[in-house]
């Protein structure tokens, strides 16, 4: 078998990874906003500009992965304040990270 008969597994890799980073970060977001609050958004942007910066500079499947765990992370900033609107509604308690105004 050459190599254009042959069967690659990267898209199962990304496919898989993209689903353990939503997988991941979806608790991590509610513990995230359950401890620190929406406070806690900057670490999510830092991990973000990190794993994307990253993305940038290794080559293949790590550089793929990379990405997908950067853009994950932005988007859980999203996240974050949609849980903290979640939390105001009653669907979630509210933790010790909460400032009352």
């Amino acid at each position: 078998m050459n190599r254009k008969e042959s069967m690659t597994f990267t898209g199962i890799i990304i496919g898989a990874a993209t689903f353990l980073a939503i997988g991941l970060f979806h608790p991590l977001v509610i513990k995230a906003e359950y401890h620190m609050g929406v406070r806690s958004w900057w670490l999510f942007l830092l991990a973000g500009m990190g794993c994307i910066t990253g993305s940038l500079f290794t080559a293949s499947i790590l550089s793929i992965l990379l990405g997908v765990l950067g853009f994950s992370s932005l988007w859980s900033i999203l996240e974050l304040f949609k849980q903290r609107k979640r939390v105001d509604r009653g669907c979630f308690p509210e933790g010790p990270g909460h400032r009352k105004c």
